[in-house]
C-alpha cells in the first residue's frame, strides 16, 4: 500500500501539469462541447491530448477559458448545458454552423459574456427571459435561426448592448418598449420575422443608433415622430410592413443616410435635405427560401 500511494501521487501531479492551464471542470465543459457538436467532423479539430491552450479557437487567461471562437467550423448537434461552467467566458462565437436544438437558457448563466454570436444555425425554441441577466453583453447576434415566441422584455436590461440582431427567425408579437433603454445600441436588426403592432416610440431614445432594420414584418400604425431624434442613423429599412402613415419621416434629416428603404412609391413627403442619390425606394418584395 505504501508503494501504491507515491505512484498515485505521481500520476495525479503529472495529470495536473498536463492540464494545469484550466480546471478539470472547465476542461470537462469543453469536452462536452466537442462531443455534443460532433467534434470528430469539425474542420479544425481539437487534439484532446494537448493542453487546452493549444485547442483551436480557445483562449485561456489566468487558467480560465475566456473565449471560444468556432465560427464556420462544421459544428452539428446541440450546445451542451454544461457550457454554463465556463463562468469566465467573455466571447462565444459558434456562428455559421449546423447547431440545432433549443436555445440553451444555461447561456444566461455566463454573466461575463460580452459577445454571443449564434447566427446562421438551426436553433429553435424561445429566447429565454433570463437573457436579461447578461449585463455585460455588448453584442447579441442570433439571426437566421428558427427561434420563435416573443422578444423578451428583459433584453432592455442589457444596458451595454451595442449590437442586437434577431433577424430572420420566427419571432412574433410586438417590439418591446424596453428596447428604448438600450442607449448604447448602434445596430438593431429585427428583419424578416412576424412582428406586429406599432413601432414603440421609445426607439427614439437610441441616439447612437446607426442601423435600424425592421423590414419584412407585419408592423403597422404610424412611424413614431420620435424617429426625428435618431440623428446618428445611417441605415433605415422599414419596407414590406403594413404602416398606414409615413408622415413622421418628414421629421428626419435624412441627408446622412446611406440606405433608406420603404415601400410606398406613391407617398410624397417633404423630407428635410434629402439626398436621393444616397437612398433607394424598395419596389419589389424580398423573398427568400430559407431551406435552399
Amino acid at each position: 500500500m505504501k508503494k501504491i500511494l507515491p505512484i498515485l501521487a505521481i500520476i495525479l501531479v503529472a495529470g495536473q501539469l498536463v492540464f494545469a492551464n484550466v480546471s478539470s471542470k472547465e476542461r470537462s465543459a469543453l469536452l462536452d462541447l466537442y462531443n455534443d457538436t460532433n467534434g470528430a467532423e469539425w474542420v479544425n479539430k481539437w487534439d484532446l491530448s494537448a493542453p487546452v491552450t493549444e485547442w483551436y479557437g480557445v483562449k485561456v487567461i489566468d487558467g480560465h477559458v475566456v473565449e471560444i471562437n468556432l465560427f464556420r467550423n462544421n459544428l452539428s448537434g446541440v450546445i451542451p448545458k454544461s457550457i454554463k461552467k465556463l463562468k469566465n467566458l467573455s466571447h462565444l462565437n459558434l456562428a455559421f454552423n449546423n447547431l440545432a436544438g433549443e436555445f440553451p437558457k444555461e447561456l444566461s448563466d455566463l454573466e461575463q459574456l460580452k459577445v454571443l454570436k449564434l447566427e446562421m444555425n438551426r436553433l429553435k425554441g424561445v429566447i429565454p427571459d433570463e437573457i436579461g441577466s447578461l449585463k455585460n453583453l455588448e453584442e447579441l447576434s442570433l439571426f437566421n435561426n428558427f427561434l420563435n415566441g416573443s422578444i423578451p422584455e428583459s433584453i432592455g436590461d442589457i444596458k451595454n448592448l451595442k449590437v442586437l440582431n434577431l433577424s430572420s427567425n420566427n419571432l412574433k408579437g410586438e417590439i418591446p418598449e424596453s428596447l428604448g433603454n438600450l442607449t448604447m445600441l448602434k445596430s438593431l436588426g429585427l428583419f424578416e420575422n412576424t412582428l406586429e403592432g406599432s413601432i414603440p416610440s421609445t426607439l427614439g431614445n437610441l441616439a447612437q443608433l446607426k442601423e435600424l432594420v425592421l423590414a419584412n414584418n407585419n408592423l403597422g400604425g404610424e412611424i413614431p415622430k420620435e424617429f426625428g431624434q435618431l440623428a446618428s442613423l445611417e441605415i433605415l429599412q422599414i419596407q414590406n410592413n403594413k404602416f398606414n402613415s409615413y408622415k413622421s419621416l418628414e421629421m428626419m434629416n435624412t441627408k446622412q443616410f446611406l440606405v433608406f428603404d420603404y415601400d410606398k412609391e406613391d407617398v410624397r413627403l417633404d423630407f428635410k435635405d434629402m439626398d436621393f442619390s444616397k437612398t433607394r425606394m424598395a419596389d419589389t418584395k424580398f423573398e427568400e427560401d430559407r431551406d435552399n
